[in-house]
């Protein structure tokens, strides 16, 4: 029984020597949608992406005012040259559907990349913070997968990440 209550007691002492976790969270949301590098990234792509409809608008108005004097000289000619041209609309047609469509995935892949690339950063940067400040976990958590249901406030390191990574960006 004595052996019992010292073996005991032993395990207490060296339980109470261990270093304590320190952790603590972010909301991955905030972090991401609120970091400037994210916003200069939208921005840019909202300025091609504008760039991309004006484009497709001019190429439509055009593409319509050839249609408008194609069907106009269709009328004054024979029913073969009737279909030649039409077919040639349609060919015409389908090779600006397919250009638009190209370049709007290509937009789209673009800004997919350089979003990859913020994250990815954003995620070192945590990491980073993590090890330089001595923690041990730092979890994240957004409002549609909460991973975290509950912290206190001095464990939410989302607002000192959140400007400390844009103090980095801005440097």
């Amino acid at each position: 029984m004595k052996n019992i209550i010292y073996l005991s007691l032993v395990m207490m002492v060296l339980a109470s020597c261990q270093k304590p976790n320190k952790i603590g969270f972010i909301n991955n949301g905030t972090i991401i949608n609120e970091y400037q590098e994210k916003k200069d990234v939208e921005a840019k792509y909202q300025v091609k992406e504008e760039s991309f409809r004006k484009k497709a608008d001019s190429l439509g108005k055009a593409f319509q005012a050839e249609v408008q004097v194609t069907q106009m000289e269709a009328q004054r000619a024979s029913q073969k040259k009737q279909q030649e041209l039409m077919a040639g609309l349609q060919q015409k047609q389908q090779r600006l559907q397919q250009q638009m469509q190209a370049e709007q995935q290509q937009l789209t892949q673009e800004f997919q990349t350089e979003i990859d690339s913020v994250i990815s950063t954003v995620k070192k940067f945590v990491k980073g913070y993590g090890k330089t400040n001595g923690y041990t976990y730092i979890l994240g958590t957004t409002d549609a997968a909460s991973t975290v249901m509950y912290g206190t406030d001095e464990n939410d390191l989302t607002q000192t990440i959140l400007e400390a990574l844009n103090a980095e960006y801005k440097n």
